[in-house]
């Protein structure tokens, strides 16, 4: 790779980052020899991008910075391979070997940045653009319309950094509605009960009663490893509510959360299911392969959390095997009495997505490798990314570009199919185009082989969810003065969440949350939150 030592000495110093001049080289991993493409697979078919589509031929190097990220070897599975024949797209994975802020720091220190870097957004994006080591994507913008078209104006504004200019290329971005969270009854058990009405708070707290007294090895209600589950009640005691964490939106500015009349009357709920013993006692210290197997084994009644419709798919495959009766059913949202139903959103979405795609200036031909990022980011690219090469498991679309699943496809058992690493190499997810399609190709199935999942999302977590785009990248920079008092407010969050949940009245809730909110002042509370209103109203002119 080409060396660049003074930009390297540049961004050391700018990233403050330990270790910046030490640890192991950086090492290319190249899965083919040089000059050699991969052997061609029996599957291999000679079919052609969408027409219209423009894709320069390339060979780039791609880093996933994470630790437990492992990119699988391009060129060893059909759709790799395809994209190698047909685009003529050839990668080259650097891996982080499970230590990527060494790994990272030597690239800086070395000179070596990859070509294409997948990372958080955030503060190291802007100090390698700060630093100069960045590629910016507006003058192909039009020439490659696919992330234009798809992200839209909006998100890509929110994603522009203080010069104007757009270095991002987002993953799973999305223009729709989307997320797992929610509540699951277990099926049998809510059967057993004669199924009573399961729609407010008051409605919650009876029944939850009823099965502590008619199933003592059942827990009534199960929140999530670490009370996560809490935070998703949190969206039932108001219409419409975002839940930030440490800050509540009121008007044009964020206050404090402790004093939030929805996140107290929330802890005050919490706390007095858990005094009752109608939650887990264990709530802080169980670990997520302990509420699966809880949920696997039917010792659930109702389950609330950030994610309920992937762990749902398991649980209720598993009861299902041995009880044909027996599951997990997603309901809508339960709520305080007197708010509108059709207003309560448990689940947050933001357009932004998950993490972001970088080119750097190491790249020979930064147009070549955004030319194929737009591409993957297309339709044509997304239906082959995620559902395999034309000839695969489909042969023809619907006239929405649904691939119309062939014999192979209906019939291929799910553990043949994860063989062929579909969907490991979408690194640029269009979430609106992936979910859509997913759910028309799923309805192409018998009923009683439609995706749980699927379902779960499309019938209720994707309908009770709120864009959340306005409240992202609030935070600031941990070694700022403002991210100093973060850490402090945070901390006070933490321990007051937990004693709130184990006080022995609702008085004692109370004075634990006034006591939490002077802490917090006392810390400097009211100028993080200052910061964080202009944040949030500089998004919201972005938006505009």
């Amino acid at each position: 790779m080409k060396k660049m030592p003074l930009l390297s000495v540049v961004l050391c110093t700018v990233l403050l980052m330990s270790g910046c001049g030490g640890g192991n080289n950086a090492v290319v991993q190249s899965t083919t020899e040089p000059g050699k493409e991969p052997a061609a697979t029996e599957t291999s078919v000679a079919t052609t991008p969408a027409e219209g589509t423009t894709v320069k031929p390339v060979t780039f190097s791609y880093y996933s910075n994470y630790d437990w990220d492992t990119t699988e070897p391009w060129g060893d599975d059909s759709t790799t391979r395809w994209i190698i024949d047909t685009l003529k797209v050839n990668i080259t994975p650097v891996q982080s070997s499970g230590a990527a802020e060494t790994k990272f720091s030597t690239m800086i220190a070395s000179g070596s940045l990859p070509d294409v870097i997948m990372m958080d957004r955030g503060a190291n994006v802007e100090r390698l653009r700060q630093a100069g080591l960045l590629v910016s994507f507006d003058e192909y913008l039009d020439k490659y319309p696919n992330l234009k078209k798809n992200a839209g104006e909006a998100t890509l504004n929110m994603l522009r950094s203080d010069d104007g200019k757009l270095y991002q290329f987002p993953n799973w971005y999305t223009s729709s509605p989307n997320g797992n969270g929610g509540w699951l009854v277990n099926r049998k058990i809510y059967k057993e009960l004669n199924s009573p009405k399961l729609e407010t708070f008051d409605d919650l707290y009876a029944y939850l009663k009823l099965v502590k007294e008619k199933y003592p090895d059942v827990v009534p209600l199960e929140v999530g490893a670490k009370g996560k589950g809490i935070d998703t009640m949190y969206g039932g005691f108001a219409e419409n509510k975002p839940y930030l964490s440490k800050a509540n939106p009121v008007g044009n500015a964020l206050e404090s959360i402790f004093k939030d009349p929805v996140f107290i009357e929330n802890m005050l709920f919490a706390s007095k299911l858990f005094r009752e013993k109608l939650i887990s006692q264990d709530v802080f210290t169980q670990t997520s392969d302990q509420i699966t197997e809880k949920l696997n084994t039917g010792r659930v009644a109702v389950f609330v959390d950030g994610d309920v419709a992937n762990p749902g798919r398991g649980a209720n495959s598993a009861l299902r095997a041995a009880d044909p009766e027996a599951g997990y059913d997603i309901i809508w949202p339960i709520h305080k009495a007197g708010l509108n139903a059709e207003k309560i959103t448990p689940n947050n979405y933001n357009s932004l997505g998950w993490n972001v795609l970088v080119i750097t200036k190491q790249a020979e031909d930064p147009e070549a490798i955004f030319s194929y990022l737009d591409w993957a980011t297309g339709d044509d690219g997304q239906r082959i990314l995620n559902f395999g090469r034309q000839g695969l498991y489909w042969d023809e679309t619907d006239a929405d570009g649904v691939p119309i699943q062939n014999e192979r496809g209906l019939t291929t058992p799910q553990s043949e199919k994860d063989k062929e690493k579909i969907g490991r190499f979408n690194w640029v997810g269009n979430t609106t185009f992936i979910d859509k399609t997913k759910a028309k190709m799923d309805a192409q199935l018998p009923e009683d082989k439609q995706n749980w999942t699927t379902l779960a999302q499309t019938k209720v977590a994707w309908k009770t969810s709120r864009n959340f785009t306005e409240f992202v990248n609030l935070d600031p920079l941990p070694d700022s003065e403002e991210g100093t008092i973060a850490t402090t407010v945070n901390d006070i969050y933490l321990e007051v969440y937990a004693k709130a949940l184990y006080a022995k009245s609702d008085e004692e809730v109370r004075q634990l949350l006034k006591k939490a909110d002077e802490d917090a002042e006392r810390a400097g509370y009211a100028k993080l939150l200052k910061f964080q209103t202009e944040r949030w109203q500089n998004n919201l002119s972005k938006m505009e």
